[in-house]
């Protein structure tokens, strides 16, 4: 909530917060099929539940059975047809959309034919696995008439598109430097379960991969490896740059430069832990974290020359220059609702409207461009320019 003084220096500043607004719901059910049911599917879909939409799941898709039989256990789920491949669920004509949260390497085919197919698109981030995959999926969306949303759930949160009008209003100054970090332990905080092997379609998880023996590891962390994922700088980073992106208007670096390593987790493939900067026209924009620590979570810092904004998934705060400490920070106000459930709001309301979703194509190919080109600083050393010269 803001406070009454808090909400005075905003009227004040010319800066009134934008509020949330709730679309109401359609009498019209609409119906979605489910493609990659695993622990994020889970999340999306509880967001669902309490958007105030009435849909149904018409079809579950999973190259392992028992997310699929997870999913089908809800009731908007329970006359849903099962599937073990996308295209079975693509093919059914009644479908409205789809919602897609498979590892970041189908993340791309998968959407291009959906949208050919005439679906509706809830896409997770990032959107693309490898940089030359933007253009393709803009052409694709772009010459259909097709939704695609991006996951990129802070573009409905309420409290960061405030931040993004307070930084956009000027009442920062000049800012020149974003601080974006994120630390999580996945030691303590998510560790793989055995699963039952005979049920899962190990060959079609890996798709256009090599094949290779199963690896628990990287089917439950896809993520921190390459080949199917590109670890904090595409999964953690995409959030907050995306943030950066859109408040400061402008959405690609010129020059990344990016250090890390596998201190800790030596079974992946991507660095555990980093540092990195990139630069942009008038201001840097830095990320550190860490895999094997949590007490901090994750934010960003705007750094202007009459104030600095914190702001992270729990609220922002403002704090001016040249006032005393005991008047700042100027501005707090806290989070009310968790952004997945406005995102996938959002994205019905776009379905039944047919108006540009809240974080469109373009937002999550630059988002997810920005963590590729640090992923290519690290594998060239530590440095590159973009774009990229041979």
């Amino acid at each position: 909530m803001i406070s009454p003084s808090r909400r005075t220096f905003l009227v004040g500043s010319g800066l009134t917060a934008l509020a949330a607004t709730r679309a109401y719901a359609s009498s019209d059910r609409l119906r979605f099929g489910i493609i990659g049911a695993g622990s994020r599917m889970k999340s999306l879909l509880d967001a669902a539940e309490k958007t105030g939409y009435s849909y149904d799941i018409a079809s579950v898709c999973d190259v392992y059975a028992p997310n699929a039989e997870v999913v089908k256990s809800r009731p908007a789920a329970v006359n849903a047809s099962l599937y073990g491949q996308f295209h079975e669920v693509l093919d059914d004509k009644g479908i409205d959309a789809v919602i897609i949260a498979t590892p970041d390497h189908w993340h791309v085919s998968i959407a291009t034919a959906a949208v050919a197919g005439g679906k509706d698109v809830y896409l997770e981030k990032p959107v693309t696995h490898m940089l030359e995959e933007g253009d393709g999926l803009r052409r694709a969306v772009r010459s259909s008439k097709q939704i695609l949303q991006c996951g990129m759930q802070q573009r409905s949160w309420a409290h960061f598109r405030n931040a993004v009008a307070l930084v956009q209003s000027g009442v920062l100054g000049r800012v020149t430097q974003v601080r974006t970090y994120w630390w999580q332990n996945y030691d303590v905080s998510w560790v793989p379960k055995p699963i039952d092997t005979a049920q899962l379609d190990w060959k079609q998880w890996l798709g256009d991969l090599p094949d290779q023996p199963f690896s628990l590891e990287k089917y439950s962390r896809w993520r921190w490896f390459w080949q199917t994922g590109g670890g904090a700088m595409t999964d953690l980073f995409a959030h907050w740059i995306d943030i950066v992106h859109w408040a400061m208007k402008s959405d690609t670096p010129s020059m990344a430069t990016m250090i890390g390593d596998r201190y800790l987790q030596t079974r992946w493939e991507c660095p555990d832990t980093i540092q990195a900067a990139f630069r942009y026209p008038g201001f840097d924009v830095v990320y550190e974290g860490m895999m094997s620590s949590s007490i901090d979570d994750g934010g960003l810092e705007f750094r202007g020359s009459e104030g600095t904004l914190k702001l992270a998934r729990s609220g922002m705060t403002l704090w001016r220059e040249r006032v005393g400490r005991q008047q700042n920070p100027v501005l707090k106000e806290d989070s009310f609702e968790d952004g997945t459930v406005t995102h996938m709001r959002n994205f019905f309301d776009c379905v039944q409207s047919r108006k540009e979703p809240n974080a469109p194509v373009e937002a999550g190919i630059a988002a997810a461009v920005a963590g590729h080109i640090g992923n290519l600083a690290y594998h060239r050393g530590g440095l590159t320019k973009w774009p990229a010269k041979a």
